[in-house]
């Protein structure tokens, strides 16, 4: 419940008001003097929400300089707490210099209830809006500090979903157990594992990366497990494999999903008993390897299918980080884009604006090479939106310059982007909080 305190020294119309804020669910602390409501605020500053002041305390005294002091001492140590200033004697200059002090309203006795309660409601939510902003800001801040005492590899973000998935990072990294890292090809999973690396404790052991999607699936177990000589067609000597090369550090599966059956049985063995065998070879060989992998593919629907195994998925997916696409992390577009532009380029705003209006099929690494290009063809130092050869953001098919779009053009536009509000958006020619908007008042549900 939140509570109210009322400084006055007439015992009647604080009683009055303790029973008035009662009725609509208000609590209210009494102090008849100056000094008792300061040191009521100091016991319960946690608990009080607002304070309702009268101006003068002294039966001779019409100035209001009592309440003024009262003010100023209030706003000193609690500058945040609204203060409403109540008083039979209304002086205007008062009242303006107050108001510009910051005091939140200034009424006359007697004052009406309808007003004061409305005033009263309206700063509670007021301030429980702020609170909860600052709350939120300085967990940001807290958090933002303490990813900067980790090595995060030199990664740019500014997008809060961003931060999430660096955040989990930084705490699991340290935890010898397995992460999965999904999301679409060209988000920077290899980045976060990275971050992973640098921050576990095999931070200063190897580093290994095999992109099971890049290699034949018949050569994939020998660069896993490494082969004799003469285990296949070209092998004429004995090569070790990236279990090998990665013992005492991190070996980094990229594209995970590629991995054929037979090496998904040999992998899952591997991550149960540290032990395996190369091609051609009946000696077992011992490792110490953490396993980071990652993967743009539905794991669970390969399950279904039968071409990817449960019981290695639930082994390598001990910890999940799930990237989203650029266009999902619209706050992170402009710092890469200044990044990858490097310095002596400056985007123009046209050019920013038409870097968050692009659906980034291809993510960050579509967006390094726009603006590597970018920097090939701009001929001065400010990079316009036609130096970064995007092309123009599609016409919603039916509807008139300027027009809103309709529901069926949202729901459309939004299928397209399987869901991604930030893709639709940028179709339709809106700000993501644009489109927010004309959903809810559309009722159309968030993805």
């Amino acid at each position: 419940m939140p509570t109210v305190l009322i400084i006055d020294d007439n015992a009647a119309i604080t009683m009055a008001l303790e029973v008035l804020f009662s009725l609509h669910d208000i609590a209210a602390l009494r102090a008849a003097s100056p000094e008792e409501g300061i040191a009521l605020l100091e016991r319960h500053a946690a608990v009080i929400d607002l304070v309702i002041q009268d101006m003068n305390f002294t039966a001779d005294t019409t100035s209001g300089e009592e309440g003024v002091a009262l003010f100023r001492a209030i706003r000193k140590r609690h500058p945040d707490l609204p203060v409403i200033l109540l008083t039979a004697w209304t002086h205007l200059h008062s009242a303006v210099d107050l108001i510009k002090a910051g005091a939140a309203d200034y009424l006359a006795k007697p004052w009406n209830d309808e007003r004061l309660v409305a005033t009263v409601k309206n700063l509670l939510e007021l301030g429980q809006a702020n609170r909860a902003l600052r709350q939120r800001l300085q967990g940001e801040l807290r958090q933002r500090r303490e990813l900067e005492r980790h090595d995060l590899r030199g990664i740019v973000w500014q997008d809060p979903a961003t931060e999430r998935v660096i955040h989990l990072a930084c705490q699991v990294a340290r935890a010898d157990v397995p992460v999965l890292i999904s999301g679409p090809n060209g988000t920077g999973k290899e980045r976060i594992a990275e971050i992973i690396q640098a921050n576990s404790q095999v931070a200063h052991g190897p580093f290994v990366v095999l992109n099971c999607g890049a290699l034949p699936a018949e050569l994939i177990e020998a660069e896993l497990f490494g082969a004799d000589a003469g285990a296949y067609t070209g092998a004429s000597k004995a090569r070790e494999g990236k279990f090998e090369a990665a013992d005492g550090g991190t070996l980094f599966l990229d594209e995970i999903g590629n991995l054929p059956l037979a090496g998904q049985m040999k992998l899952l063995r591997v991550l149960e008993t540290g032990r395996f065998e190369r091609l051609g070879s009946n000696r077992e060989r011992q490792v110490q390897v953490r396993i980071v992998s990652a993967t743009n593919a539905d794991l669970p629907a390969m399950i279904r299918a039968g071409t990817f195994r449960e019981d290695l998925y639930y082994r390598l997916n001990v910890i999940e980080l799930k990237l989203p696409a650029l266009a999902a992390r619209q706050g992170d577009i402009a710092p890469l884009a200044r990044h990858f532009l490097g310095a002596g380029k400056a985007l123009l705003p046209d050019a920013e604006a038409a870097l968050l209006a692009h659906a980034w099929p291809g993510n960050v690494r579509e967006l390094k090479n726009v603006m590597a290009r970018a920097r090939l063809l701009s001929a001065g130092p400010e990079v316009a939106a036609a130096d970064l050869g995007l092309p123009a953001v599609p016409a919603v098919a039916g509807a008139a310059p300027d027009a809103e779009p309709d529901r069926d053009a949202i729901s459309t536009a939004l299928a397209r982007a399987n869901g991604i509000v930030a893709q639709a958006a940028a179709e339709l020619g809106l700000s993501r909080q644009a489109l927010y908007r004309r959903m809810e008042r559309l009722g159309i549900a968030r993805p």
